[in-house]
């Protein structure tokens, strides 16, 4: 009897099973480096548009997703509530996602999240906002930031939300980084960076990019370079880490500005990004020798991902690619997508795939892209999104650990893990939970030069639960290699006072005997601090190492940078000193002084970095008042208004703002069709509501929107056509403006192209 029970409980328990359907994508298309496999993750209809990515405290997956953008080639649902925010998860446990859950939907271009303090930091345009986490569910939202991404396009937004190594939360596209501490949150200027995606490195130094420009980075630790305000490095940050921006797609490439000469092969192959996004220095711990802390870079024009290989010197980082004529992954699938690139708590590399035509924002796209983007039918691809994942060969996935659970000495030992994922969690953990009952065994491991890596985590979190002193780091500086060294140095510097100068001079002296570039360069960002205590001792240090670097503008940066304001008195007294040493630390001490004097400060400090640029507004202009004529896409508008698109009175830039201001009117040939209406075209030079500028940037968008050979006249340009009236004193004729571009030799304008 008992046998026959058993039997039905396994039977029913059997039929109980949930059968979960994953689809089937075929990865046949994509090229991947020998060694490494390529795994779909989660896909469509789960997904769509994903744009950023995340883990959380299990491992899970969060996806923002940004459907509204460029889902025809009009933007047309850019400012709709149908972004959102999902969590991902695995139900069977197979490595495939099977269910999505809507963490917070109805959002608008949602673009950037973070598992942070225990909740989910997240950027809704302009906002950026916190919310807690009940079982799954958004509870006591606030607003960090009511002005995070206030204004632009959104190709030129802020982005990011990296929490990295000091604690602080980094963001590409901005000059402002942020911090919870004590329950309260800090927002203060660092260097402006990037376009979309930032990384970091073990160190913690910060790598992102642009467009054109695939790798750029910082020299240094963040906002080293920045504490003078009348002081603007560069040297020693936003530098271009090589000048290698060749790219190999495996298939001709639909890109923007694909007919200006060099842009393609002649097979129509990309040659150099065009696109560059999202970047990873991969901190993994599970890929192949070599692969440690190489930058891989999202290059979606071209359907591939980059590696490039660093090279670390004690004061700066150079890049290079780690092959010629080949990528780390490429793929024939034009949908492929890749925009964002993260470190995972398994080790391997994730992908978010937005997998979409046109990725390109609407306010850029020019004529021969359009027509290309129909031929090759890319307007279709808006309903699709992926995530996938790039692991070893063979490799065996790690259990990944519930920080959630964890004990602080579990979370102690995480901060020794080889994956640079595991050991930023388990120090922001110890952080935000405040496991201070194990701050014996931290200060253990801070000390411990053995395992680097360990220790710069710990001094972090040191930092972070304001558990340092003095003495303490002292002892990490002279005992430890460079690179806790220098994170102890700079850490010194909240304890500059009066009573430990003489230590703190004596400590520098041992150092500058190792005679290490690295830690002369940090000791440089900081001597300013100390100098208000018994300067002249310090003085002579700060001479000491100017001399010693006379041709190293990264240290001298670090050097000027470190005198904060007050601090004119002793620039002067260097400068006094150094007159017959070098002529460019000369300059620098004497435009710091300048700027000193004449109130002017680094750009951060003054203005926000918001980039709505001139096609972007002139843009939205055209669609309020242009495109109920002339069509949203500029096709014209059969008996009201002729075609724009590659109009000859588009591409000439003084003949369009004459029309613009003036009007026209018929009969008008475009492209040697002639229209005839019944109405003339009014001017706006009468619209006192309409500037300048306004018209400047409504021509900056049409040329560039309708013309192969974008031109811009500046607000001034547009002002002096003003006088420039039709003969008639209504609008002009096109024969009458023949005349006038023959006249001023402006049917050939100089081109000035984006």
């Amino acid at each position: 009897m008992r046998f026959i029970i058993s039997v039905l409980l396994f039977c029913i328990l059997f039929s109980c099973q949930t059968s979960f359907e994953e689809p089937v994508i075929s990865l046949d298309g994509y090229q991947i480096e020998d060694g490494f496999e390529l795994e779909l993750i989660a896909s469509e209809p789960l997904l769509e548009a994903p744009v950023a990515m995340d883990f959380d405290a299990k491992g899970r997956i969060w996806v923002a997703q940004m459907p509204g953008y460029m889902n025809d080639m009009q933007g047309s649902d850019e400012d709709k509530p149908v972004g959102s925010i999902k969590i991902l998860e695995d139900l069977d446990n197979d490595g495939v996602v099977d269910r999505a859950k809507i963490f917070l939907d109805s959002l608008v271009m949602p673009r950037a999240l973070a598992h942070v303090y225990g909740g989910l930091l997240y950027a809704e345009p302009p906002f950026l906002y916190f919310v807690d986490i009940e079982n799954d569910k958004p509870v006591n939202r606030i607003v960090v930031d009511s002005i995070y991404a206030a204004d632009g396009n959104p190709e030129h937004q802020p982005n990011g939300l990296l929490l990295n190594i000091d604690n602080w939360i980094y963001n590409a596209k901005s000059n402002f980084r942020y911090q919870r501490k004590n329950g309260v949150w800090k927002k203060e200027p660092t260097t402006f960076r990037g376009q979309w995606g930032i990384s970091h490195d073990n160190f913690g130094r910060l790598y992102y990019n642009n467009n054109s420009q695939q790798l750029l980075g910082d020299h240094v630790l963040p906002n080293r370079l920045i504490r003078n305000k009348h002081f603007t490095p560069k040297a020693g940050v936003n530098r271009k880490l090589t000048d290698d921006q060749r790219v190999y797609p495996l298939h001709a490439t639909a890109v923007n500005r694909g007919y200006a000469p060099g842009v393609l092969t002649a097979d129509s192959v990309l040659v150099n990004t065009t696109a560059a996004a999202g970047l990873m220095v991969y901190r993994g711990g599970v890929f192949p020798e070599g692969y440690d802390q190489n930058v891989f870079v999202s290059i979606p024009e071209g359907n591939l991902i980059k590696r490039n290989i660093l090279t670390f010197t004690g004061d700066s980082t150079i890049a290079k690619q780690a092959w010629e004529g080949k990528e780390f992954l490429a793929s024939t699938d034009e949908g492929f997508r890749p925009v964002t690139l993260k470190n995972g708590p398994d080790g391997s590399m994730y992908i978010v795939d937005m997998h979409r035509g046109i990725i390109g924002h609407h306010a850029y796209l020019s004529p021969y892209f359009k027509k290309k983007t129909e031929e090759n039918r890319l307007d279709t691809l808006t309903n699709f999104g992926r995530i996938l994942k790039v692991k070893q060969s063979g490799s065996i996935v790690e259990k990944i650990p519930n920080f959630d659970g964890l004990s602080g000495t579990e979370l102690i030992e995480f901060l020794k893990h080889k994956n640079g994922w595991i050991r930023s969690r388990a120090q922001h953990y110890l952080i935000f939970k405040e496991k201070k009952e194990v701050l014996s065994e931290l200060k253990d491991l801070a000390l411990n030069s053995e395992n680097e890596l360990a220790q710069i985590h710990a001094l972090n979190v040191l930092e972070g639960w304001d558990t340092l002193d003095f003495d303490f780091l002292a002892k990490v500086a002279k005992s430890s290699s460079s690179d806790a060294a220098a994170h102890a140095i700079v850490l010194l510097e909240q304890f500059a006072t009066k009573e430990n100068w003489s230590k703190a001079l004596s400590l520098f002296k041992e150092i500058f005997k190792r005679d290490e570039v690295k830690l002369d360069l940090y000791i440089s960002s900081t001597l300013g601090k100390w100098m208000p205590y018994e300067g002249k001792f310090f003085f002579h240090q700060a001479i000491f190492i100017l001399k010693k670097y006379k041709e190293n503008p990264i240290v001298q940066e670090a050097m000027l940078s470190s005198f904060a304001d007050g601090g004119e008195e002793l620039l002067r007294g260097l400068n006094f000193l150094l007159v017959w040493e070098d002529e460019k630390i000369i300059d620098r001490l004497e435009n710091t002084i300048k700027n000193k004097e004449q109130e002017v400060v680094n750009p951060i400090f003054s203005r926000k970095f918001l980039e709505e640029d001139n096609r972007t507004v002139g843009g939205k202009m055209y669609l309020q008042i242009c495109a109920a004529c002339h069509g949203a896409n500029g096709e014209g508008i059969d008996g009201l208004a002729p075609p724009l698109m590659n109009s000859e009175h588009v591409a000439d830039a003084q003949r369009l703002g004459l029309i613009i201001l003036h009007g026209l009117q018929g009969p008008v040939s475009v492209n040697g069709q002639e229209y005839e209406f019944n109405l003339a075209m009014p001017g706006l030079i009468r619209n006192e509501t309409i500037s300048d500028k306004d018209i400047a940037d409504v021509m900056a968008y049409v040329t560039n929107a309708f013309s192969d050979i974008p031109t811009f006249l500046n607000k001034d340009e547009v002002s002096k056509l003003r006088a420039i009236k039709p003969k008639s004193g209504a609008e002009y004729t096109e024969q009458e403006l023949k005349e006038f571009s023959k006249k001023h030799g402006s049917e050939k304008p100089v081109l000035k192209i984006f």
